[in-house]
């Protein structure tokens, strides 16, 4: 399979070779309990912030690297998929949600929290969906009611990734329910915060090692100072950095096709019917030669995308347009994989079954496929 053309450097490739180290030692061995405890040990963030591997956007007099390179997140990323690491929240805390307060901080807030999240002391979490409001966020119901000094948060929240570990949780509310998107807020709740509830850690088909919960919030008091960005900015600052966050999804799903198409390449050269390796036979090798090209096609996109977010230049529509085609491409290759698998393909001690289960969020969360081609079309005038 021809290689796409890089856009790393040494550096990067050196990074790499930390992230596999990293994998390989604190992840890979524990990863099969961590699936049956439906968490991972609090102790591999940790380990991971001394590696380096969290937050590297964070400026050094937060305790981060300071380096503003999207190509380290996708090392992460593609590193993850590779080993099959699918418990470790880490993109979703350095891509998605560290972003929000190093953007929007005071620098209070920033010399408060930033340092631990850095770390990896601090865990954190995005509450945005709600039972009855998911990709529409103008449908959210949870309130903050101004109380002078502080906001009394009620509400709940559902499919919150890092739920059941998370000590800051960035809670999407309405702080003027009358506002429209106008009236939307975030307000960051901590750990041991009065009236703030985990519900269940929730029973996934797939991803059962990365803790997903229900938050409830009952008269919770959230101080002043834990207000994030401008009161009512809420909306407009999800705008801001959902692109990123589909991006991220993007590069995920990528390293996953390319992922299952090692996976598929080896099992087709060794398994063999009727006296040869089934990847002689013709229908095998057209499936392969699919998979493939559609990989590279969307190696190649991932790989623009990633370098038009480093100079600034991507828009909604084009993060969009990342995240449901190779999401939608991971899923139709990973069902191609089973296949060709056969019946060891529905067996979850194979790595391909795994990444059945796993892939089928991909779809989902981040914006439905059907939310992100409703957001191109508006794009392109209709």
């Amino acid at each position: 399979m021809p290689d796409a053309p890089s856009i790393l450097d040494q550096e990067h490739d050196d990074f790499r070779r930390t992230v596999r180290a990293f994998l390989e030692k604190e992840v890979v061995p524990f990863h099969d309990q961590w699936e049956k405890d439906g968490h991972v040990d609090r102790a591999v963030w940790t380990k991971a912030g001394e590696a380096g591997l969290l937050c590297f956007d964070v400026a050094e007099e937060y305790g981060g690297a300071g380096v503003s390179d999207f190509r380290y997140n996708m090392i992460v990323a593609e590193e993850m998929c590779r080993a099959g690491a699918s418990g470790p929240g880490f993109p979703v805390h350095t891509d998605i949600i560290v972003p929000y307060i190093s953007q929007l901080g005071t620098d209070e807030q920033k010399q408060r929290w930033l340092p631990g999240l850095v770390s990896g002391e601090l865990i954190s979490a995005i509450a945005m969906t709600e039972p009855g409001a998911g990709s529409d966020l103008q449908g959210i119901r949870t309130t903050a009611i101004d109380k002078g000094d502080h906001y009394v948060l009620n509400g709940s929240k559902t499919f919150i990734s890092n739920g059941i570990l998370s000590d800051l949780v960035i809670v999407v509310c309405r702080t003027d329910p009358d506002a429209g998107h106008k009236g939307i807020s975030l307000l960051v709740v901590e750990r041991g915060m009065k009236g703030f509830e985990r519900g269940r850690n929730l029973d996934k088909v797939g991803m059962k090692a990365q803790d997903t919960a229900e938050l409830f919030f009952d008269n919770v008091e959230v101080p002043k100072a834990n207000l994030l960005g401008e009161e009512g900015s809420g909306f407009i600052s999800l705008m801001m950095n959902l692109p990123q966050e589909r991006i991220s999804i993007a590069v995920m799903a990528v390293a996953a096709c390319e992922h299952v198409l090692n996976l598929c390449l080896d099992y087709v050269k060794q398994r063999e019917a009727f006296g040869k390796p089934i990847g002689k036979f013709q229908n095998t090798r057209f499936a392969i030669a699919e998979m493939a090209t559609e990989t590279h096609i969307a190696r190649v996109f991932v790989n623009d995308c990633v370098t038009k977010l480093n100079a600034g230049e991507v828009d909604t529509s084009l993060a969009s347009m990342a995240k449901w085609w190779t999401t939608e491409l991971q899923t139709k290759i990973v069902d191609r994989g089973v296949q060709l698998h056969g019946g060891y393909g529905y067996m979850l001690e194979y790595p391909i079954a795994k990444a059945f289960v796993d892939s089928r969020i991909q779809t989902i969360y981040g914006g439905t496929t059907e939310i992100q081609k409703e957001i191109i079309g508006r794009s392109l005038g209709l």
